[in-house]
């Protein structure tokens, strides 16, 4: 209805609809919000503007969706309405009363209990939209019509309370998002000019401030440790099971718990802006993305809810007219077919169960970019893996080092960390952190340059120097039997061997070697054990990869790939008729990331470009969550179609026995609300997984 509104105001050009968090976006070059509202508030519709758009707020988007009505705060007048609906029901079958007072029961009991019902449908009438309200509107006043005054009582006391409990079960996944907000405090405690520390508003805490945490309390902002030594509770961010211990130097984040001591530490980023604050605002456009299934539904029920309309007209009035029905009888039939048919269980079940799962997946520490990944990652049956930092720790140490050729005055192991000092690749710190760690003065790098898949160079007074893999080597036509067997017997043992060359020579070899992540294994055991096949793909060499994916487990091993090597691998795949997971960690791994189905971000805490771009982001390390989320979303699928099948299957069984007569009103209201309920609650289990 709101849409339909809208369309007919100039000037506005789209919206979309978050029907969980009951707020709308408006597109439209208005001079200001007042026709919007005076349009959605011309439906009978109340319409508050948010404060600002949340992208220029300090604080997270849902934080300025005004609060949701408390729904029940007067159930008195239902259970009065309760009481004269059972009277009139009692006195109606055992003719204790004359038919003026069952009549009267019956309407005290509509009047306490429908003016919202009424109201409601009558502005879905008038604006020629037939949604429960109108129909339930209809079904009762025809009910009162022909006299079945008993039936129209408790027909609408039963809507009006199931509704009632309805409403506040989709509370419990409307407030996800709410729930989420409130991890953050709004105080922190601020180091101040003087020395001293000042309790204020962490929307007012700038970038750099320190602030102190005290043991118990939840961290305000996202930073990092400049004194102090605690154990964090993560969960809320990670998932984590377990505290995680902080010192000077580790990033905290907004929400996380500081259990044993006491710390310091320096903003890193705005309260609009922490990792916390933009997993919510993920969240919400995860949920403000319609899933696939319920995309189908919607359609459906806007086709089949006039259809059932009109049918109950034609039962209505056709077996009177040519087949010498009786009027009353068949009325009465399509009055219970128009509750019966009503598409509210079909419709309400989508996303309940896809908020419901993308919200025990945010608690797992696994965000979820929208109902689409939640859907198809039930339809996953091929994982590629990226293997530094994914697999493997990605923080390698070296373990060899051999020189090759000699040149007067240069010193390869010097010369080597010199380079790779300023190399941000876990190989080239492995390197350098050795030679740190041995005393090496850093030689001055000029021009230095990064090569994409084969390594680095650089000028070293006044000459150039390369350290890189052996790709790098036969590009630049150095590689040599010898050199080759020496590189490839390293390889054999799991290593990676970069080598050091100037422009006439291999000078020295330095060999790394990563070590595997203890989740690596139980994750991949898990995803075999779901029936989903692993690819480990790898810009190492085809000897390392091997020598890793024959520890982990992995399926197929890929080595030796530039970023346009992996995107095709998954081209590959999925010419093969698979649905790809992609899992990495680095820019070079994004290519595949978004070639593949389903991208996954590793390790995305305080990473805001991993959150942003992610399909799925895993806020850890843990591999482990992958067949977690696989498992959630074979889960959500399960419920998805237990709930549509439930609620199709019930409305053709009632409406078989509204056409042979069996059927009465009330039993055409569990049909529709009481079944709306059941699929509610079912879909909420997801919450519990």
């Amino acid at each position: 209805m709101i849409e339909a509104r809208l369309r007919k105001v100039p000037g506005i050009h789209g919206f979309d609809f978050n029907m969980m968090n009951r707020s709308m976006g408006v597109w439209h070059d208005l001079e200001d919000d007042s026709q919007i509202v005076a349009a959605v508030r011309s439906l009978g519709m109340d319409a508050v503007p948010l404060a600002g758009e949340p992208s220029d707020s300090d604080e997270p988007a849902a934080a300025a969706v005004p609060p949701a009505p408390v729904h029940g705060s007067r159930w008195w007048p239902i259970a009065l309405a309760g009481v004269a609906a059972v009277f009139s029901e009692l006195l109606h079958f055992s003719a204790a009363a004359p038919e003026w007072v069952v009549a009267l029961l019956a309407l005290a009991a509509i009047a306490l209990a429908g003016p919202s019902t009424y109201k409601k449908g009558w502005i879905s009438l008038k604006n020629l939209n037939l949604n429960i309200n109108a129909l339930m509107s209809i079904a009762v006043t025809g009910a009162v019509l022909i006299g079945q005054w008993p039936e129209a009582a408790m027909v609408m006391v039963l809507f009006t309370l199931a509704e009632r409990v309805e409403a506040r079960s989709l509370d419990r996944a409307r407030n996800a998002i709410k729930s989420l907000i409130e991890l953050t405090p709004e105080r922190a405690t601020v180091l101040q000019a003087d020395g001293g520390w000042l309790e204020m508003d962490v929307k007012r805490v700038d970038l750099g401030a320190v602030v102190r945490v005290r043991p118990g309390e939840r961290i305000g902002l996202d930073g990092e440790v400049v004194a102090g030594s605690s154990a964090v509770n993560q969960a809320p961010i990670t998932g984590e099971s377990l505290p995680v211990d902080k010192v000077q130097g580790d990033a905290v984040y907004a929400g996380t718990i500081n259990e044993s001591g006491s710390l310091d530490y320096r903003v890193t980023a705005k309260a609009g802006n922490t990792t916390l604050a933009r997993i919510i605002h993920a969240v919400e456009e995860a949920q403000n993305s319609r899933a696939p299934t319920q995309r189908f539904v919607d359609r459906f029920a806007r086709i089949y809810t006039p259809a059932v309309f009109f049918f109950a007209v034609a039962i209505a009035v056709i077996p009177p007219l040519f087949m010498g029905g009786v009027w009353t009888d068949w009325i009465y039939r399509a009055l219970v077919l128009l509750v019966v048919a009503c598409p509210c269980a079909l419709v309400i079940s989508t996303p309940v169960s896809i908020v419901s799962g993308l919200t025990a997946a945010t608690r797992k520490g696994i965000l979820v970019k929208g109902g689409i990944y939640l859907e198809l990652g039930a339809k996953l049956d091929f994982i590629a893996l990226d293997k530094t930092g994914t697999l493997t720790h990605g923080k390698p140490v070296q373990t060899d080092y051999r020189a090759w050729s000699e040149v007067h005055g240069v010193d390869p192991q010097r010369v080597g960390a010199s380079l790779a000092v300023r190399s941000d690749h876990p190989v080239s710190q492995a390197i350098a952190k050795r030679a740190a760690g041995q005393g090496t003065t850093f030689a001055e790098v000029e021009q230095f340059e990064a090569l994409p898949g084969r390594g680095i160079k650089g000028v070293i007074q006044g000459s150039t120097y390369y350290l890189g893999n052996h790709r790098l080597v036969e590009e630049r036509n150095l590689a040599t039997s010898a050199l080759s067997a020496a590189m490839d017997a390293l390889e054999r043992e799991g290593k990676t061997v970069v080598a050091l060359l100037d422009g006439d020579a291999v000078l020295g070899l330095f060999a790394v070697a990563d070590t595997i992540k203890p989740s690596s294994q139980d994750a991949i055991r898990a995803l075999h054990d779901l029936g989903i096949r692993t690819c480990m793909l790898s810009g190492d060499n085809l000897h390392t990869a091997e020598a890793i994916g024959r520890q982990v487990g992995i399926d197929q091993t890929r080595g030796n790939l530039l970023p346009d090597d992996k995107l095709d691998v998954i081209g590959e795949l999925q010419g093969k008729g698979h649905v790809v997971g992609m899992v990495g960690d680095g820019i070079n791994d994004a290519p595949a990331l978004a070639k593949s189905q389903i991208g996954f971000a590793m390790g995305a805490a305080g990473t805001g470009t991993a959150i942003e771009t992610a399909d799925v982001a895993l806020m850890d390390d843990d591999l482990r969550k992958i067949p977690a989320f696989v498992q959630l979303s074979r889960d959500t699928a399960t419920i998805l179609k237990q709930n549509i099948w439930f609620a199709l299957g019930i409305k053709a069984v009632f409406l078989l026995f509204t056409l042979v007569g069996l059927a009465t009103m009330w039993m055409a209201v569990f049909a529709d609300v009481g079944v709306s309920l059941l699929v509610v609650l079912n879909g909420l289990r997801l919450l519990k997984k």
